[in-house]
């Protein structure tokens, strides 16, 4: 403001002591002032009661909601991004690709890193074994890049504590003490959790049943990540997906450390918080094996995928951080004046935190033009006002219904769940991929065309519990629900398809279109004899073995707190420096009595006997163990089902679909979870055949397609733990996809090959009656009621997964054991067909369903 003598009139009028104003900026009544404001605005949330839509309700919001709209309706599927052409988009099976490929990207990272996962483990190992990788741990890698001056933001899932283990506040706390207050890269790591569940702070807006469930990275705007891995444990596999993790030769050989090591079925992970700790014992249980798929994205698409997390990262600002001077705003370049509200940008008259322009080299020093690759690609999500601000937007259900309805020759699913609705009459199942599935079948049915759609889910999600026990009943509704969605009842998709006169026979429990299947591994856990002498002699357990081995190699980590303070530093844990001493000296011990157990490094037992169910691999009567105490061996033989946790579709090998998002109503309907998609259609087109006939099929799809395919049939090798020389685990940067040219690709490159779907179901046959010879693997068609399952799997009978006949002769075992090939079973669709699997009551009500749909 000038001088008193530059005023206007008018002016002077209006604003009579504004020379007073500009000087008291200056003093402290001024900031208690606009303390007292934003105290006011903190008790003002709670008015947000009484006005849900109380972030749209303002002229300058309903602004903002039209123009989004407008956005959205100029693009397919309705999406806030467009298709956008020369993208470089490279597909990743299994944990050890993916995470070696993040592995190397990261620590490449010169500018910015973006994460948003539902979970997040510091700890992490992205390469294996972790004794021999300590410094690829992934808390390691962010603190390199952080010290070198990378900014990196990360956002996570709050969890509500009661119903989950992941604990955010120890992710947030241990990623931000790495980088104290005076070392190199302090203030370069900013994590946000969200939603909030502080009452006072945020009555009106209290989000407990729905979950941010995306998984992605972008780095330096040049690349990106996503798909269905978080960077957690329990995500770390290979393809021939182990089950034993038990290593007679020496403790630091071990794959999966601490709680990276869980088995969801038999026990949640326990106290995460304290990463070392691990309440399963390896020499008694098998893990649960985890199939997934992810991309690495190069191109224009790397800005879409950004654009969502900085409208993330502005909304967590607004709704839990506005008055934190911690948290800055974010502006994004193509999102700025009059569009920054797009990005969630807001500027309060007392502004707190800074507004920092992204990306922080220019657009056009960036790999993001439309000559990167070959794909044509559009990111889709399910987001709202809870977890954007924005209004509703369900355009991965847009993308699924769209894509499956216009299928001419095949859909292919793998999902983590499968809940859906045909019509109005499922509920409280809303979403219409179902309906998509039924229309494609009954198109193709009428016009005489070979086409299938094949399905892949978990036998059981996976939540602890007997499924008999009355804990167990949520999950039991999952299953139920998904049933009712595939082939129970006339609204089910087999019921709709059959009432059109596509399966003349009428039989429910089969049409020539849809086919259901899970996936199941087999190991031997190696406790040798030899080893248990070790344990006697010694008087020290594998288990604390295997836990001190954790510390070893974890302990130079930062604990997180337990509380959820507003500090943004984590406390050191030094408390258990005693603990970890004796944890070491017990190890020590009992390494030392190994050779008085006779523990040789002659012994040829190995530590894993699942490669034995892929290609030119051993069988397991072949495999050596101690032939003066061959029986042994029978009590390490475990299964479990191989959970399958990737969201991915393909059609007809053109176009793929792949990100964080389920198919139930939580992921797809767009106001419950937030998810985050791709899809994606290569314009390189390949010579290949589609039921007998030339085809030319996009080089993406096709090759993806195929090697999953060959994972689940048991014809690609098994996995070296070093990923260095292999081209499918390395950045999009470095390497294309290779696909293994030779006969095994040859054969399942027509997806509608008789010879194909002839081996496909065959073993899928020869696998489920081995399994269900060898172990009674739950669930079964042959439990229809819960009478059936006390006579097929009696309760306390034997340890979870094991062998269900312990006076079966070993070498019976190991005959049988050869049959299994890769890893398909059929679904169980009669399981519980006759029961009443999820009964009314507290757990499952008119309050409750949308919560398991």
């Amino acid at each position: 403001m000038g001088p008193e003598g530059h005023r206007s009139l008018k002016d002077r009028m209006k604003n009579p002591f504004a020379d007073l104003r500009h000087k008291l900026k200056e003093t402290n009544l001024y900031d208690a002032k606009v303390q007292a404001i934003h105290l006011k605005h903190k008790i003002g949330k709670f008015g947000n009661i009484i006005n849900p839509n109380h972030r749209h309700d303002e002229e300058h919001e309903k602004e903002t909601d039209e123009k989004r709209n407008r956005i959205a309706e100029s693009h397919r599927f309705e999406s806030f991004a467009p298709e956008r052409d020369g993208n470089n988009v490279k597909w990743y099976i299994d944990g050890r690709d993916y995470f070696w490929a993040v592995s190397v990207a990261l620590e490449r990272a010169k500018e910015t890193i973006y994460i948003a996962d539902w979970w997040l483990s510091p700890e992490l190992f992205l390469r294996r074994p972790p004794y021999f990788n300590q410094e690829w741990r992934l808390d390691q890698v962010l603190k390199r890049r952080a010290e070198a001056g990378v900014k990196i933001y990360v956002i996570v899932y709050k969890e509500v504590a009661a119903a989950l283990t992941c604990n955010s506040v120890h992710t947030k706390h241990a990623l931000q003490a790495l980088c104290p207050q005076g070392s190199p890269g302090y203030g370069n790591i900013s994590v946000m959790r969200h939603p909030d569940h502080n009452v006072f702070e945020n009555a009106g807006d209290m989000t407990f049943y729905w979950a941010h469930h995306e998984k992605f990275i972008v780095i330096d705007y040049e690349l990106a990540f996503i798909g269905g891995l978080d960077m957690c444990f329990g995500r770390w596999d290979s393809k021939q997906h182990p089950l034993s993790d038990v290593h007679p030769a020496g403790v630091q050989n071990e794959v999966f450390p601490g709680q990276d090591f869980n088995n969801n079925r038999i026990m949640d992970f326990q106290s995460v918080e304290d990463w070392k700790s691990n309440e399963l014992s390896k020499a008694d249980y098998g893990r649960m094996p985890w199939h997934d798929v992810a991309m690495g994205v190069i191109g224009p698409c790397v800005y879409d995928i950004a654009e969502h997390f900085i409208l993330r990262w502005n909304f967590c600002k607004r709704d839990k951080y506005k008055r934190d001077e911690r948290f800055d705003w974010l502006t994004l370049e193509g999102r700025m004046g009059e569009d920054e509200d797009l990005v969630g940008v807001q500027r309060p008259k007392h502004p707190v935190g800074a507004y920092v322009h992204h990306p922080l080299s220019p657009l056009s020093t960036k790999p993001v033009t439309p000559n990167q690759g070959t794909v044509r690609a559009q990111l889709v999500r399910s987001s709202a006002d809870w977890s954007s601000g924005i209004l509703v937007e369900q355009s991965i259900q847009n993308a699924y219904c769209e894509v499956i309805r216009s299928a001419q020759h095949y859909v292919y699913i793998e999902n983590q769940f499968f809940i859906t609705a045909t019509g109005e009459e499922q509920s409280p199942i809303h979403n219409m991929i179902g309906r998509a599935i039924v229309d494609a079948c009954v198109r193709a049915g009428k016009e005489g065309r070979k086409f299938r759609v094949i399905i892949v889910i978990p036998a059981v999600p996976g939540f602890a519990g007997d499924l008999r026990d009355d804990a167990a009943m949520g999950t039991r509704a999952i299953m139920d629900y998904q049933y009712k969605s595939i082939n129970r009842g006339e609204h089910s998709i087999y019921g709709q398809i059959s009432a059109q006169g596509i399966d003349p026979k009428g039989k429910l429990m089969f049409t020539e279109h849809v086919f259901c299947f899970n996936l199941r591994s087999y190991d031997r856990l190696n406790k040798t004899p030899a080893m248990k002498r070790q344990e006697e002699k010694s008087g020290v357990t594998y288990q604390e073995v295997q836990r001190a081995e954790a510390e070893e190699i974890m302990s130079s980590g930062v604990h997180g707190v337990h509380d959820d303070s507003s500090s943004s530093e984590g406390e050191g844990d030094d408390s258990g420096n005693e603990e970890r001493e004796r944890m070491v000296d017990r190890k020590r011990k009992f390494e030392g009595h190994r050779e008085a157990a006779g523990l040789k490094n002659t012994d040829t037992s190995v530590d894993s006997i699942a490669k034995d169910a892929m290609l030119n691999e051993g069988k397991p009567s072949e495999e050596w163990w101690d032939p003066e105490r061959p029986d042994t061996e029978k009590e390490n033989f475990v299964q479990e089902e191989l959970y399958i946790h990737g969201k991915v579709c393909i059609v007809d090998d053109r176009t793929v679909l792949c990100g964080s998002s389920n198919i139930n109503d939580r992921s797809q309907l767009g106001f419950h979870d937030s998810e985050l998609t791709i899809v994606m259609e290569d314009t390189a087109l390949i010579d290949s055949t589609m039921d007998g006939h030339p085809y030319r099929a996009s080089a993406h799809a096709a090759t993806l397609r195929r090697i999953l395919w060959r994972e689940h049939l048991g014809l690609l090798p098994a996995q070296p733990l070093d990923a260095s020389s292999d081209p499918n685990a390395q950045p999009p940067t470095d390497s294309p996809n290779a696909h293994f040219p030779g006969p095994e690709d040859d054969f399942v490159a027509d997806p509608l090959s008789a010879d194909l779907w002839s081996l496909w179901t065959d073993r899928a046959t020869t696998n489920t009656e081995t399994f269900r010879h060898l172990f009674h693997a739950d669930p079964d068609d042959h439990i229809r009621t819960f009478e059936d399952y006390q006579n097929f799997l009696p309760r306390g009978d034997r340890k979870q997964g094991h062998l269900y006949d312990p006076y079966m002769p070993v070498n019976d075992v190991r005959r049988t054991l050869d049959r299994i090939k890769g890893h398909l079973v059929w679904m169980p669709l009669d399981f519980l067909c006759e029961a009443e699997m999820a009964e009314k009551g507290l757990t499952i009500n008119a309050y409750t369903e949308s919560i398991y749909t």
